[in-house]
């Protein structure tokens, strides 16, 4: 096949080494001009992916028409903040008959809409069968060392979903498919906000009682609140469910976990923020998820308390007492 990865993070690097040495045909958009010829010429993706060579049958670009023009699968592997923009610039002929798969895990604010949701926003003549969503407990870091991976392909048609499996799939990246795109989407994105808790249960210097609580009431209200949205509830049981969240609050690598563990020793978010490479995609989450609690009236205490805690600059212990000190329920 011939495939687009748009975004030279590190997870869009990684996979487009994943799907060059699965014998597909590859092209690697880098937004940023001078640092896409930095990637043409060196091979190595310094900033988000140092030590792994980008072998040089990769094409690398920052024309983003040359990239996904008559593409067959262009995936999408730009922060959910900033894919918007970046849509916007591709024109809806270059990518009518491909498949569209999205690999951030954010919900975007103001909008409240899921990656896929926004590209038929953005792209309104798109039909759902071509947009699909890869998510799961899967860092780039290990992916990219080729440590066992497994992970959900989701789209509304199952024969799409089956095409993004058969892609990616290989003897170290193992490939579920699933036709609940909106569940596979609100798990990846919902779970980084329970990550940054954890991290503050970390940074405070709780102990592990307290964040297997955090992790076990936080899949609850995710599970809670992507059901009445209208996901399925295995979905949330599964890879992109349970699993994402496992590793997102338990991993050295986790972006979200790390934020929290800072803003739990008592930095700023704005200091912490400045500090990193990298975005962590729970922080405008949490807001984003917030609000969809309140559209749906459901109850997501975690998610408010952390909420709370990066924008509103509530103590740490303050709220983890607060949670703690809630009306008793049953489970």
């Amino acid at each position: 096949m011939k495939i687009s990865v748009l975004g030279a993070g590190g997870w869009g690097t990684t996979l487009a080494i994943l799907l060059h040495y699965n014998g597909h045909n590859v092209t690697l958009w880098e937004f940023n001009k001078s640092y896409a010829k930095e990637l043409f010429k060196k091979r190595i993706n310094r900033q988000f992916l140092p030590g792994i060579s980008i072998p040089k049958e990769i094409g690398i670009t920052n024309n983003i028409a040359e990239a996904v023009n008559n593409k067959n699968l262009v995936v999408l592997a730009v922060p959910s903040q900033f894919l918007r923009s970046v849509v916007k610039k591709i024109s809806y002929k270059d990518i009518r008959n491909a498949i569209l798969v999205s690999v951030s895990k954010g919900i975007e604010k103001k909008s409240l809409l899921t990656m896929s949701q926004l590209l038929m926003d953005v792209h309104p003549s798109l039909d759902k069968k071509q947009l699909g969503a890869l998510s799961g407990p899967s860092h780039a870091e290990e992916v990219s060392k080729r440590i066992p991976t497994a992970i959900t392909a989701a789209s509304e048609d199952i024969e799409t979903a089956k095409t993004i499996q058969a892609a990616f799939m290989t003897s170290y990246f193992r490939v579920y498919a699933s036709t609940d795109i909106l569940g596979v989407e609100l798990g990846g994105a919902f779970k980084n906000v329970i990550a940054i808790g954890a991290g503050i249960i970390d940074g405070a210097g709780f102990g592990d009682n307290t964040k297997a609580a955090i992790m076990t009431r936080g899949i609850a209200e995710i599970s809670r609140l992507g059901l009445t949205m209208g996901a399925q509830p295995e979905t949330f049981a599964g890879l992109s469910g349970m699993g994402d969240l496992i590793v997102t609050c338990m991993s050295k690598h986790s972006r979200n976990r790390y934020v929290g563990e800072q803003i739990g020793k008592g930095k700023k978010l704005k200091q912490v923020l400045k500090s990193m490479d990298m975005i962590a995609e729970g922080v405008e989450t949490s807001r984003s998820a917030s609000q969809l609690a309140d559209q749906y009236e459901v109850e997501t205490p975690i998610t408010k308390e952390v909420y709370k805690i990066l924008f509103k600059d509530k103590d740490p212990v303050k709220a983890t007492t607060d949670l703690m000190t809630r009306d008793m329920k049953t489970e």
